[in-house]
């Protein structure tokens, strides 16, 4: 450590963070979109090492429209505050409006989704109490697939109780009059030295920058500045994240970088106020006290640790024994959980039951796959596998699953063997294919690995009973839209009457390599 951290700090798809301080805790939460649980929940006394406590939505609402996967729908951007005693969370969903939850204490409970405002198209909402005046404020960006409209924040007067805003709201900041900038979204709101200021990104989220605003009143005029962009860094489009001051009175800023199939993987900035920062406007230039973020406004890979009380290092769980048939909290389903689909019992591992399916042939389309985040590093995946499934087609696997996906797991045949499978889809396929020979699996067990290695490059192998064989050519793994790759456990059969069987996963690890 030497006193130094390297970035990322999340090395993995905590997408859209922010982050508050409360005491000498500082809290994170990162978009989830359609999978459940949502709203996770990260904790760190440092900054730099951080775990995860848990989730602040068990279930998608309404709970009809997530029992499918809805990739590209559900939790975008939120926001967290500490106020009145309690923690705030809000949240855009593109297709509902923005909603918000709160709680005493961040392991909850937490209130159920509230809607604040309803319409198609509004996302990134962030909160202020201003404790000057005692009064309320909300601001959000726009989704152009919802709603038409993108390049601008919208402001509102919110009740001070979170339940409702007080006017039809007015545009602040139009980002189609700045000279250059474009997709102007992720609004973070605050007050400082009489100003109120929003951080928010523009560009783009493989190209973009971070942008400054400025005004002495909430509605405006703003002015802006660019305060962190590439620059000559290998840090692309380094943007959207939130401001967050230590009780020693240090500033620090996260964000993500957005990095394909390993999604949005966390930044922290030092940040400081002064001159620094690219003017777009002749107003700007008047201006004192801007924030300066990282390295005079470009990314730093390695920099000093804030200074914070000594922390052992500490990252959000990956491996799990599943003791007495329960997962950790580092899991989500693609949609909201139904019942049964994972089973407690008195020994260890998960016990997944092979869910009926239409689309048993396309894990992309399972509401049942258990998932966990690529890590951005190289590593590799195993775990190993029974399948206890009498139904010829009932099969359970590790799949690492994108616009395109490939798994190896095991499947009951028709002649009742169980055999050991490798199969993919690419992102236009409908339908899976082998991607390795099938052989046969006896005891209906294997173990199962996946390497994946620089650029998420995955290369699969496979046990059954005499030392791991390679299978089939290297998969490259791919993003969803606005999710990056995602590792997960499956077990499902064709359509039909009656109980399909299940699946028992044992001593899941991932280990660099």
């Amino acid at each position: 450590m030497n006193g130094t951290y390297r970035n990322p700090v999340l090395n993995a798809d905590w997408s859209d963070p922010d982050v508050v301080r409360v005491g000498d805790d500082f809290y994170l939460t990162a978009s989830s979109f359609g999978r459940a649980p949502g709203l996770p929940l990260l904790h760190s006394r440092n900054l730099v090492d951080w775990t995860l406590v848990g989730h602040a939505l068990e279930r998608l609402e309404p709970e009809e429209e997530f029992a499918l996967p809805q990739h590209d729908r559900g939790v975008w951007a939120p926001s967290i505050r500490h106020h009145d005693d309690r923690f705030w969370i809000f949240w855009g969903d593109p297709d509902q409006g923005v909603f918000q939850v709160n709680a005493p204490e961040i392991r909850g409970p937490w209130t159920r989704p509230h809607l604040v405002k309803a319409g198609k198209g509004l996302i990134d909402p962030c909160p202020l109490w201003d404790d000057e005046t005692g009064e309320a404020y909300l601001v959000h960006a726009w989704a152009r697939s919802r709603s038409g409209v993108k390049n601008r924040l919208t402001g509102h007067r919110m009740h001070p109780d979170a339940t409702s805003l007080l006017d039809e709201g007015k545009v602040i900041v139009d980002g189609d009059r700045i000279p250059g900038w474009f997709t102007l979204e992720g609004p973070k709101l605050y007050r400082h030295d009489g100003w109120f200021w929003i951080l928010a990104p523009a560009g783009g989220v493989e190209t973009g920058w971070q942008g400054a605003f400025r005004s002495r009143g909430f509605f405006g005029p703003y002015e802006e500045r660019i305060v962190l962009e590439q620059k000559d860094t290998d840090v692309n489009g380094p943007h959207q994240g939130g401001w967050v001051r230590t009780a020693a009175g240090e500033d620090w800023f996260l964000h993500f970088q957005q990095r394909g199939p390993y999604g949005r993987v966390v930044h922290l900035q030092p940040m400081r106020w002064g001159h620094g920062g690219t003017s777009r406007s002749s107003e700007a230039e008047s201006g004192g006290g801007w924030p300066v973020l990282g390295d005079e406004g470009a990314p730093v890979a390695v920099h000093r640790r804030p200074a914070l009380p000594a922390q052992p290092p500490a990252a959000p769980a990956t491996d799990d024994d599943f003791p007495g048939g329960r997962y950790g909290r580092q899991w989500q389903w693609t949609a909201n959980p139904g019942d049964g689909w994972a089973t407690q019992h008195s020994g260890d591992g998960l016990r997944l039951s092979c869910v009926r399916s239409a689309d048993a042939h396309d894990p992309r389309k399972l509401p049942n796959v258990l998932t966990q985040r690529l890590p951005g590093l190289p590593s590799a995946v195993e775990t190993e596998l029974r399948l206890d499934a009498g139904e010829p087609g009932a099969r359970a696997g590790l799949v690492v699953l994108g616009d395109a996906f490939c798994w190896i797991g095991l499947e009951r045949g028709a002649d009742g063997t169980v055999r050991l499978v490798h199969r993919f889809g690419e992102a236009v396929a409908e339908r899976e294919r082998d991607a390795g020979v099938p052989c046969v699996a006896p005891g209906g067990r294997a173990r199962l690995r996946i390497e994946a290695g620089p650029g998420a490059r995955c290369r699969f192998s496979y046990d059954v009973g005499d030392g791991f064989r390679a299978s089939g050519p290297v998969f490259a793994a791919t993003p969803w839209r606005w999710v990056g790759a995602l590792l997960g456990l499956f077990a499902v059969a064709p359509e039909g009457p009656g109980h399909a069987g299940s699946a028992t996963f044992t001593r899941f690890r991932i280990t660099p390599l």
